[in-house]
């Protein structure tokens, strides 16, 4: 059977259309197959690289950069029922003292002290208003404002425990009635907390007393105390108290009932000292290892204005240490101070009194 020319053309045109039909089929598979090979690869979890660990550790106690002789003990050592039941105290009852009250608590935040803060001072200051109160009275409701918003410190009001006449008395003995907090730390004022470590490691300390006085030794005979310790509780303040009723609550005969230490020094490290020692040290004494060593300073020199006054230079001269290192202390000690309280609470040194 012979096939027409229009039969020829037919089939050659089928075939060719086949033929292209089938390659436009392979490289639509062929695509295809790329595609998925490449929703394949990224779908696929990656391996995944995890980063050496950072050789900076966090600044909370607890995970110390040990950079002090306290940070490994403290590491692991917390005070009984933890940091939130232990608290530094300060009882400010003079317009005087609420700026030192707020600088030792700046620090205290500045250094990341897990120890909770309290201020407490005489409730009848908010009973006044800008009109009928003293430009004194307005300073230290805006510094005690700003210690509660910068520095998480807690604000308490209090009423006068006791009253003599137009007198009101608001007995340092009152924080062991405090019995919210295990412990209590109370700084004597004035002075200049330089490193915080060395006051936080005295709450985990064991208490065999209810009070524990710290002194600088060297100041005064180790007789008066610079840092406070108490132990809260209601029998502790009602035997304290009843003590104190026959000297009217006199604060140096609270004082001088606490059991006593004096302030030894552990690798080093000082508690406390006080400016009015700095004139008994010897050639030895070294200034800058002083200012790294001690937790707080006690500002204390009987025979001149505490650090909140610009002294007369007589006065001053009169307390300065003679030789050379003990000087320089006392003067980096008084012009921390200085710098620390325009700082902090926007004033500058109060006029000495004319009969200073």
């Amino acid at each position: 059977m012979l096939l027409t020319s229009g039969q020829i053309s037919m089939a050659i045109s089928s075939s060719v259309v086949f033929m292209f039909t089938f390659l436009l089929f392979l490289s639509g598979y062929v695509l295809q197959q790329q595609t998925v090979r490449s929703l394949q690869a990224i779908i696929k979890p990656q391996p995944v690289v995890v980063p050496p660990p950072s050789p900076v550790l966090a600044k909370h106690f607890g995970t110390p950069p040990g950079h002090s002789f306290y940070d490994k003990y403290l590491a692991s050592n917390r005070p009984k029922g933890g940091w939130a039941k232990v608290a530094y105290v300060q009882l400010v009852r003079e317009h005087l003292y609420v700026c030192n009250a707020v600088m030792l608590f700046a620090t205290l935040d500045d250094q990341e002290s897990m120890a909770q803060r309290v201020i407490m001072y005489p409730k009848e200051w908010d009973a006044t208003t800008r009109e009928t109160s003293d430009p004194q009275i307005e300073t230290s409701k805006r510094l005690l404002r700003d210690a509660a918003k910068r520095h998480k410190v807690m604000l308490q009001p209090v009423e006068p425990m006791l009253k003599a006449g137009d007198h009101s008395m608001f007995p340092l003995a009152g924080l062991l009635s405090l019995t919210a907090y295990n412990r209590v730390i109370h700084l004597i004022p004035s002075g200049l907390v330089i490193d915080t470590s060395g006051l936080d490691h005295l709450f985990t300390l064991p208490m065999e007393s209810d009070m524990i006085g710290i002194s600088a030794g060297k100041a005064d005979g180790a007789t008066s105390p610079s840092v406070v310790l108490l132990k809260p509780s209601k029998d502790a303040f009602r035997t304290t108290m009843e003590s104190l009723a026959g000297t009217k609550y006199d604060e140096e005969d609270f004082l001088s009932k606490m059991s006593l230490l004096p302030d030894l020094p552990e690798d080093q490290i000082h508690v406390v000292a006080k400016t009015s020692a700095l004139k008994l040290e010897d050639d030895s004494f070294n200034a800058t290892a002083f200012l790294e060593s001690t937790s707080y300073v006690h500002m204390s020199d009987p025979e001149t204005l505490g650090p909140e006054f610009d002294a007369p230079k007589e006065s001053v001269a009169s307390v300065i240490p003679k030789k050379k290192e003990p000087a320089k202390a006392w003067q980096e000690v008084h012009e921390r101070y200085r710098e620390m309280r325009m700082e902090v609470c926007g004033l500058d040194l109060e006029p000495a009194p004319k009969s200073a």
